[in-house]
């Protein structure tokens, strides 16, 4: 989606937009922290990021990952720094190619200061010399595909004081195909405010971002003031001075100042901010947080779909995942990275292309041993491992090997529940509860355009001794409404679904369009996800030493426990699936597992007939093998 048309619609509706810039961090693992952070920054509710460009292309192609990665992975609108600086035509267009295949149709055409060891600015041979050229460059060759950013000085720039002939300028890179302007920092709003003004009058109506630059600490508001050579008012010098040594209290004033003038921006009709983070989070959401921005203290982000949406050039428009990536999103992006076309209106044959590899990057549990040891201890008895699903569904952990994210606001509705499973030696992996037309602007549940009414069945997965598990099956089959997955690593897969097709559990009603279906249980990508949750529980137990009380119980669970999901098909009851555990229970949480195995698919050779290769229950029963 282009930029400007965000900004266009936040000034209709009267309510700010913001946004946030990164860079491309200088290591490896300074860029994973930055997508960890990144990830954690999307809650608060930006319109778009931008990610800069070095001077002639030094961090180009961490430029371009990073602006994939943003789009594709993490589902922001992105617009991608461009710099005229050292930049050959060949190199312009492998970034525009780049930013084309990414998704992202976002674009601040920049001049670009000169390289650190050279004075002056100067073009090279065969490269670009002014922004405006590149903008007319973009616009020759891509037509009305990127939305293309210009830059603005309201307090001039490095090399030219002259204003009236800035102005000039940007008018013109206006009138090239301009569509948004964003500016330098600045804390003089008052300047800035005339600036707008000068801009309107001059016949600039595109829309106009301030660049607003959070106070970290007083030695770097100096530092980035006196860099870009910004007024500092009087005002704020008497305010952080007195205080400069006391950074807490520095970045707690500087919220306050930093807001004020993000208020006198948008009284004066400004619907825009844009926030240049310096790739750090406290400061940015403080000054948020007192303005009421975030979703969080206004209102909820609208989510177009009950997942994080991701904004790949061919994801745009995919509308159906299954479940069981809930809480792994990343994951599921690149396991299917590779596909073709993505599901739409409904879940097709996801047999072909099948899910990617188990190798591929962000599929394996994150972090370093010595920091999940950290998170997760040392397990050495189930009810040790009980303890730490209870911790992680009572928040006191941010997160398990198979979620990624905190327990979401939803499952506070179940969290009791769930607790007594895991109790009992049930360990609860994902889950949703069930929910019958509640509104689609609902701050918990809702999803989707306004005015609809969504509804979902509910839905748990979890692992389950092999002690548990025939009896847990006969009692889902009285009830007539639930179905069933369970499989285990070796691959052994019982259910008594009516067909391989998907199962929607979850589906939403709007006006005007056909009834969406965003989330299903469907047995092929059931396969797929038990090869990564194993995977996963494997990761874990192999933080520990070999040999050591946690890795052999950690491994004995993945070895021998099935993976189970259950769907409640009626979704106006909300407390059947935990009904069916009433006293079920692994024994001896403190002593030695319980892994029992069933003899042939849970049950003695006696029970169990054989008819063209599949497993049929003497009372009637099927279970389908898996085909490998």
């Amino acid at each position: 989606m282009h930029i400007s048309d965000k900004l266009a619609e936040a000034h209709r509706l009267g309510k700010p937009a913001f946004s946030f810039e990164f860079f491309p961090p200088k290591t490896a693992q300074g860029v994973q922290n930055l997508y960890d952070r990144m990830d954690r920054m999307h809650e608060l509710g930006p319109s778009f990021i931008d990610v800069t460009w070095g001077a002639g292309g030094t961090s180009s192609e961490l430029t371009c990952e990073m602006v994939n990665v943003a789009q594709t992975v993490y589902g922001f609108e992105t617009c991608m720094h461009l710099t005229c600086t050292d930049m050959e035509m060949e190199k312009v267009d492998r970034a525009l190619d780049a930013a084309y295949k990414a998704g992202c149709t976002n674009i601040l055409a920049l001049r670009g200061d000169p390289p650190r060891d050279e004075e002056k600015w100067q073009a090279i041979e065969g490269g670009f010399r002014y922004a405006l050229d590149l903008i007319k460059y973009i616009k020759e060759k891509y037509g009305n595909h990127f939305d293309i950013a210009v830059a603005g000085y309201p307090e001039a720039c490095d090399d030219n004081q002259d204003q009236d002939l800035l102005m000039s300028h940007l008018k013109q890179k206006v009138d090239a195909g301009g569509t948004f302007i964003v500016t330098q920092m600045f804390y003089d709003v008052d300047n800035f405010l005339a600036w707008v003004d000068k801009c309107r009058a001059y016949g600039i109506t595109v829309p106009i971002v301030p660049g607003i630059m959070p106070i970290q600490t007083y030695a770097a508001f100096l530092r980035r003031a006196n860099w870009m050579k910004c007024r500092i008012p009087q005002d704020w010098t008497d305010a952080l001075e007195p205080i400069k040594n006391d950074d807490a209290t520095v970045r707690e004033v500087g919220k306050g100042l930093v807001a004020d003038m993000c208020r006198k921006i948008m009284d004066h009709g400004v619907m825009a901010l844009h926030f240049y983070t310096m790739n750090l989070a406290q400061s940015t959401k403080m000054v948020l947080e007192e303005l009421g921005l975030t979703s969080r203290e206004s209102t909820p982000t609208k989510k177009p779909l009950p997942w994080r949406q991701s904004l790949g050039l061919s994801r745009r428009e995919e509308d159906v995942r299954p479940v069981f990536w809930k809480n792994r999103h990343k994951s599921y992006v690149a396991r299917t990275q590779d596909w073709d076309e993505f599901p739409n209106g409904r879940w097709g044959d996801s047999r072909s292309p099948a899910f990617g590899e188990l190798d591929a990057y962000n599929i394996g549990l994150k972090g370093t041993n010595e920091q999940n040891i950290k998170l997760w201890g040392k397990p050495e008895s189930l009810r040790d491992i009980t303890d730490i699903f209870i911790r992680f569904l009572r928040k006191e952990l941010t997160s398990l090997p198979w979620s990624e994210i905190p327990v979401t606001e939803e499952s506070s509705l179940i969290v009791a529940d769930l607790v007594d499973l895991n109790r009992r030696g049930l360990l609860t992996i994902t889950s949703q509860p069930s929910v019958n037309g509640v509104k689609s602007s609902d701050p918990v549940h809702g999803w989707g355009p306004t005015g609809g009414y969504v509804y979902q069945k509910a839905y748990l997965e979890l692992l389950i001794s092999p002690a548990l598990i025939t009896e847990l099956i006969e009692r889902i089959d009285k009830t007539q409404t639930m179905t069933f997955y369970a499989i285990n690593k070796s691959g052994d897969l019982r259910t008594n679904a009516p067909s391989d097709g998907p199962n929607a559990v979850t589906w939403g009603v709007f006006p005007g369009k056909e009834i969406v279906q965003p989330t299903i249980v469907e047995t092929i990508s059931f396969i797929a996800w038990k090869d990564e949750a194993f995977r996963l529980g494997t990761d874990w137990a192999n933080c520990h030493p070999a040999g050591s009380p946690s890795r052999q119980l950690i491994e004995s669970i993945m070895n021998n426990w099935y993976l189970m999901n259950i769907v409640d098909n009626d979704f106006h009851s909300s407390r059947g699936i935990f009904e069916l555990f009433h006293g079920l229970q692994v024994k001896n949480l403190d002593g030695p597992l319980e892994n029992n195995k069933p003899m042939v698919n849970g049950h003695a050779p006696k029970d169990i007939i054989e008819l063209d290769g599949i497993h049929k229950m003497t009372d009637g029963r099927v279970f389908q093998e898996v085909l490998n």
